[in-house]
This record gives structure tokens, C-alpha cells and sequence, in this order.
């Protein structure tokens, strides 16, 4: 392992904003928060989870123009981590927390009713393992634990195939197998800023046009960003 990862992982120890539990603590049981949040944060504004986030860019961005909510980015990777932890505590944010941690143990983590919005944004699309797709139904079966009623479930990605895969086949799918749960679709455009964003108000707009590293990366190989939200109905 390099140096610099070393110094960003050691770094992460020190930001109170930084969660970084043994994995042996969450695999037979509970995390020490769940259900705790609101605690954590000290306030009852609404949770909203970004998966996957990787360098925390949205977490962070969407903490400044809301900040009569919490934010919590979940990740795996600490280096990756270290990028939005260090922003939030440049900006003095007090409304996000990062957990280093696996998406598959989300529901260790979370109480039922405790997230009122969930955000996957350039997740890995999973092409040769659709299982493991973050919209897929095992993962779709976690978050109905944690969502409130009317709770969002928003998918940002430049991939065709977990676009294509969430709206045609993984979520139509769902529905169809439950009664009194069903992901109501809210928004969907294939071309978020050719021909999408303008249908959204001034505040989405600025959220929406958060870019990521990632998304950067995909924007300046030409790829469309694809832009997916649900309502979950119970």
C-alpha cells in the first residue's frame, strides 16, 4: 500500500466526521448508531444517503444548498473518502457524516423509517455480475428496510446498462413481485443536460450539476449522464 494512502487513512482517524467501524462490529449485529442518527447529528432534519460515494463530492455539495438536512456518504474506500472529508472540514460542514464501510451491510447501519432519500451516483454498472448492481432487487430489498414512506431512491450514472437495467427490468420487476410496496417513477431523461435538467426547479438544477471526479472523466469521453428517480410508496 502507498504512502499516500497510509496518510490519507490516518488522516480520516482524525475528522469526527469520519466513521470507520470494524467490519466484525457490523457482520452479526447492529452499528452503535442505527437508529441513533438524528442523536449523531443533534437535530430531526431529514437523512439523505449517498452510496457509493466515493470522493464525497455530492455529499459535500448537497450539504451546502441544503443545510436543513443531513448527509451521510457510505464508501469503502478511505483514500477516496479522505478527498470530501477534508472539504467538509475545510468548509466547516456539520451536516455530513462519511462512513467507510460496505453498501451490503447498509441495513446494520439503519433503522426502519430513518433515511428519507438515497442517492447512487456513477456506481459501478456490474456488467459481468448484475446481482451486485446497486439497483438490483437484493440491494432494492435493503433500502425498503431504511426508507421512509415516500422516501427517494435517485440514480445518476453515464452507464447505459444499469440505466437501462434499473428502468426496464429491475424496478418494473420489483413492483410486480410486491403488494403494498411499490417504486413509483418520478423522473427519467437518457440525457440529463442536453435535454433534461431544464425540466427541474433552480434548487435540483444546482444539485443535478454537481460533477463528480468520475463524472468529469465520463463527460470528456462524450458520455450522456442518465438520471433516474422513485418515489417508494408503501
Amino acid at each position: 500500500m502507498g504512502k499516500n494512502k497510509l496518510k490519507k487513512f490516518a488522516q480520516n482517524e482524525t475528522f469526527k466526521h469520519v466513521i470507520q467501524p470494524d467490519n466484525k462490529e457490523v457482520l452479526n449485529g447492529d452499528f452503535r448508531l442505527k437508529g441513533k442518527w438524528h442523536e449523531e447529528f443533534g437535530n430531526n432534519n431529514p437523512i439523505v444517503l449517498e452510496l457509493a460515494c466515493g470522493k464525497g463530492e455530492y455529499s459535500a455539495g448537497m450539504a451546502e444548498i441544503f443545510p436543513d438536512k443531513n448527509f451521510i456518504g457510505m464508501d469503502i474506500k478511505g483514500a477516496r473518502i479522505f478527498s470530501g472529508a477534508k472539504e467538509v472540514e475545510e468548509k466547516g460542514l456539520t451536516n455530513v457524516r462519511f462512513i467507510r464501510t460496505k453498501i451490503d451491510f447498509i441495513n446494520s447501519f439503519f433503522a426502519e423509517n430513518e433515511i428519507s432519500e438515497i442517492w447512487i451516483l456513477f456506481a459501478d454498472p456490474q456488467i459481468a455480475k448484475p446481482r451486485k448492481r446497486l439497483t438490483s432487487e437484493i440491494f432494492l430489498n435493503r433500502y425498503i428496510k431504511t426508507l421512509k414512506p415516500n422516501g427517494l431512491l435517485n440514480l445518476k450514472s453515464d452507464s447505459d446498462d444499469l440505466y437501462e437495467f434499473t428502468r426496464d427490468e429491475s424496478l418494473p420487476e420489483f413492483n410486480a413481485k410486491t403488494k403494498d410496496v411499490q417504486f413509483e417513477k418520478l423522473e427519467d431523461t437518457s440525457a440529463l443536460y442536453e435535454s433534461g435538467i431544464q425540466q427541474f426547479d433552480e434548487t435540483m438544477q444546482r444539485v443535478l450539476n454537481i460533477r463528480t471526479f468520475y463524472e468529469q472523466m465520463w463527460l470528456a469521453q462524450g458520455k450522456k449522464m442518465k438520471f433516474l428517480s422513485y418515489q417508494l410508496n408503501r
